[in-house]
This record gives structure tokens, C-alpha cells and sequence, in this order.
């Protein structure tokens, strides 16, 4: 099956996404979920061949930090490499954006393995964010 990432302008399809995977399926709190950086915010959104949205992830600016997030995959496509093409394309782009010199992000505690792949390392203490663990995660650009 071939899947196409790209930017997108349909924040709706991603936050369809984000709802099944975070709200659903993790249980984070509606309300810790949407935020006001949606529309700030370049989205990314993994399609299928039919068309079906399976994957996305956004980057937004903080001084000279891009931050990554909202990452998520629909459970049909995990294992097979889309969340590590989701963060490649993110770290391309920012990495294209001169003036940013740090990415960031904030990884659920399980996979802090997958993001030091990608040569992140882990900052500060352990949180809560939409009750789940998770720990800051930076990498120079």
C-alpha cells in the first residue's frame, strides 16, 4: 500500500485523526486536545491510496525552536514505518526554516527509544499531559 505524506491545509481531516487516536483511544480530555495552534500551526497529513487519512503530525515556531507534535497513526498503519516518515518530513522542514535552530518535542514516555533514533535526547523531568507521561525531547537542527 502506498502512503503519501504532505502538507496540508485540512486541519479538519488531522483533528479527525488526533479525536480517534488521542481522545479515543488514549482518553486525553477533549479540552487538552485542541488548542489555539491548530490554525498557526503546518500540518501534516498521511493519506492511503483511496484517499484515507491515516497519519498526521504539525510543526509550529517558538523563537528559534520548531516544535513537533500532535504525532499520531491510525492503529492499521503502526509498525510499518509512517511515524518515522511523519517526523522525518516535520524535521525537513524545519531544517529548511534557517532561522530555527532546535526542534522540540514532547514524547509520551514509551517511545522516548523511537525519537533518540532520529538523535533527540530527553530534557527536563517526567509530566503529565493529557494524563499520560511524557518528557521533553530536543535535537539541534
Amino acid at each position: 500500500m502506498t502512503i503519501t505524506i504532505s502538507k496540508t491545509q485540512d486541519i479538519q481531516a488531522c483533528l479527525d485523526l488526533r479525536m480517534t487516536v488521542f481522545v479515543e483511544e488514549q482518553n486525553v480530555p477533549l479540552e487538552d486536545e485542541i488548542d489555539d495552534l491548530d490554525p498557526v500551526a503546518t500540518h501534516f497529513l498521511a493519506t492511503d491510496e483511496s484517499g484515507e487519512s491515516v497519519g498526521t503530525a504539525r510543526i509550529y515556531e517558538v523563537g528559534e525552536i520548531g516544535k513537533i507534535g500532535r504525532v499520531c497513526v491510525v492503529k492499521s498503519q503502526r509498525g510499518t514505518g509512517l511515524g518515522a516518515r511523519l517526523i522525518a518530513d516535520c524535521l525537513t522542514e524545519l531544517r529548511q526554516r534557517p532561522h530555527l535552530k532546535q526542534a522540540k518535542l514532547g514524547a509520551q514516555t514509551h517511545a522516548l527509544g523511537f525519537y533518540e533514533k532520529f538523535g533527540f535526547q530527553g530534557i527536563g523531568e517526567e509530566y503529565l499531559d493529557g494524563g499520560i507521561p511524557h518528557q521533553d525531547m530536543v535535537l539541534a537542527l
